[in-house]
């Protein structure tokens, strides 16, 4: 549906911008795997641990699981709080932000939707609605960067994404093993731990699906449930000596309907659109830059953050530090919803309407717990 907000009082709220330089996704490789001293915001319960399994449940937001302790008891039990996530606050992102231990701006994945050698691509399917581009963009020309501070470390996936281009740009150099029912991830991880594996990564998209899908209700919290149960189990598999240390990607927003259609004059003025729909990319027709951030200010600034390219670069949206060569791949004004609402693309779109989203960069998507507890065979 088309939808019209009324302006609003008072100023924008503040973003949650990534915390880069301390408790961040980013930064678990290097304090986990790097050889220094872990820093203060890692539960002290990895200190001294034989083995590390690193859960990543995608789609768990720390706002998201705190409303629901009462039902996941054991992500209940374990010791910790929250930390940020990066920018965009989603999947594609996020994910390689974990293994690489880089910001975005230096491995250079982005957004969900990315300029990528001329064309608009999606960065977990690799494609374009023309087709796969693993060829023309070779995932390890793309990101280069080896996963998990180049040690040969054993991750935990879903079997269908073993192989997947996104899995060798942000897995790159890691040693793959593959589950085909979620029962079977703490059998995998903890059999791992049993041979000698001291860091196991280990990936459950499910609660991100379901988000995406139903929204939340009755089957997001069914599916917590079935995450929490497993989290029980490995727990329960793996020996007092080794840890279970729980992060995510990203937290969720529920938009339902709420989606925002740009007016004709926004697009007149943009040659295509990338990102998604809680941080939209909007690249401007050749000597229209000015005017096109004019009238997104006009247009979405009472429920949107509205930045130049060049102001979410000195604001270190997406780190410090930013490669020349990465620029290109940004468009020249994003639209990053502070209200829960999406913008509406029509390449954006999939099989059904999303009910939670994100990207943006409010707490309820930016926060993801950091977790741990210590094995009970």
């Amino acid at each position: 549906m088309d939808l019209t907000i009324d302006g609003q009082q008072g100023s924008a709220p503040v973003a949650c911008l990534p915390d880069y330089n301390g408790a961040n996704v980013s930064g678990l490789m290097p304090a986990l795997l790097g050889g220094a001293t872990l820093p203060s915001w890692i539960p002290d319960v990895v200190i001294g641990a034989s083995s590390v399994v690193l859960v990543v449940l995608d789609g768990l937001g720390w706002n998201q699981l705190e409303e629901r302790r009462n039902i996941a008891p054991n992500l209940a039990s374990l010791i910790g709080g929250s930390i940020t996530t990066v920018a965009p606050s989603t999947t594609a992102t996020a994910l390689t932000s974990i293994a690489t231990g880089l910001t975005p701006a230096e491995h250079g994945v982005l957004g969900y939707r990315m300029l990528m050698r001329g064309a608009v691509t999606n960065m977990l399917r690799w494609a374009t609605d023309a087709g796969e581009r693993r060829h023309d963009v070779p995932p390890r020309e793309l990101q280069p960067t080896r996963a998990f501070c180049g040690q040969r470390v054993p991750y935990v996936t879903s079997q269908e994404l073993i192989g997947s281009s996104f899995s060798d740009a942000h897995l790159f150099g890691g040693v793959p093993h593959g589950y085909r029912a979620l029962s079977s991830l703490p059998v995998v991880a903890a059999d791992l731990v049993a041979n000698g594996a001291s860091f196991v990564h280990a990936y459950y998209p499910g609660i991100d699906k379901i988000a995406h899908e139903r929204g939340f209700g009755a089957f997001y919290d069914a599916e917590l449930v079935a995450a929490d149960s497993m989290i029980g189990d490995l727990l329960r598999r793996l020996p007092s000596d080794a840890v279970v240390l729980v992060t995510a990607d990203h937290g969720q927003v529920e938009v339902g309907d709420q989606v925002v259609v740009p007016s004709e004059e926004i697009l007149h003025l943009i040659e295509f659109q990338s990102g998604e729909g809680r941080m939209r990319w909007m690249h401007a027709r050749s000597g229209v830059e000015d005017e096109l951030f004019d009238a997104a200010c006009a247009e979405f600034g009472d429920f949107a953050w509205v930045k130049r390219r060049s102001d979410v670069i000195d604001e270190g949206w997406f780190g410090m530090h930013f490669p020349t060569p990465m620029l290109n791949r940004l468009g020249d004004v994003v639209v990053a919803p502070f209200e829960p609402v999406s913008l509406f693309e029509a390449a954006d779109s999939g099989p059904f309407e999303l009910i939670c989203r994100h990207g943006s960069l409010t707490p309820d998507e930016v926060l993801v717990p950091l977790i741990a507890g210590r094995g009970l065979g």
